[in-house]
């Protein structure tokens, strides 16, 4: 079976998924898929946890919270949020394999760097050996990749980061592993009447201003 992740190195939680792939079977094969959050937040009309400020603080150390619960290193980095596009032209350059993505997210979620320094982006262009970034980070191939990638995701109905995509069911958020894994030991996991039912409740109000 193929799944496919959709990712941006601006999302701790997408840190602390990739961290927690080790529970998932070894036959699974993994396409890794660097997007633009920024482009899924402006295209469904919603702000990034970051962007509300008590939210804001919660997030944060939630995150310091579930890394210690699950036993995975962190350190944040010296600011955040930060502009994640020169991290995601060079991973959309590379390919990226899930080896590089590891190093992405360790860079920046494990080490601490400052994603905006010159110097992470020279190390990280050198993790993912593609050699001058500042070549990289001005093709519009590069640029155009990444676009693409982002209008992909979009079009395949995902709203956030992380998120897995196996066919046409996505499982969104670091918490969706155990809701994954028994969809992959039971595909029929949607086919119940009351999951069908779920996915087309009828809308019972709006907000206004919407």
């Amino acid at each position: 079976m193929k799944a496919r992740w959709f990712f941006d190195p601006i999302s701790p939680y997408a840190y602390l998924h990739l961290q927690q792939f080790g529970r998932l079977p070894p036959t699974l094969e993994i396409e890794c898929v660097p997007i633009l959050f920024a482009g899924l937040l402006k295209h469904w009309g919603h702000k990034g946890p970051a962007e509300i400020a008590p939210k804001r603080a919660y997030t944060y150390q939630q995150v310091v919270w579930l890394a210690r619960h699950l036993g995975i290193p962190l350190r944040l980095p010296p600011r955040h949020p930060f502009n994640p596009l020169p991290l995601l032209r060079l991973l959309a350059a590379a390919g990226p394999t899930r080896t590089q993505v590891v190093g992405t997210f360790d860079l920046i979620w494990r080490e601490g760097h400052d994603a905006e320094d010159p110097e992470t982006l020279g190390e990280l262009a050198r993790r993912l050996d593609i050699g001058n970034p500042e070549a990289v980070l001005a093709d519009e191939r590069v640029k155009r990749k990444l676009h693409d990638n982002t209008a992909a995701a979009i079009a395949a109905g995902i709203f956030g980061v992380p998120t897995f995509a196996i066919g046409d069911r996505l499982f969104w958020g670091q918490d969706s592993l155990p809701m994954m894994l028994d969809f992959l030991r039971d595909p029929g996991l949607f086919d119940s009447d009351e999951m069908r039912r779920a996915a087309c409740i009828p809308v019972g109000t709006t907000r206004r201003g919407t």
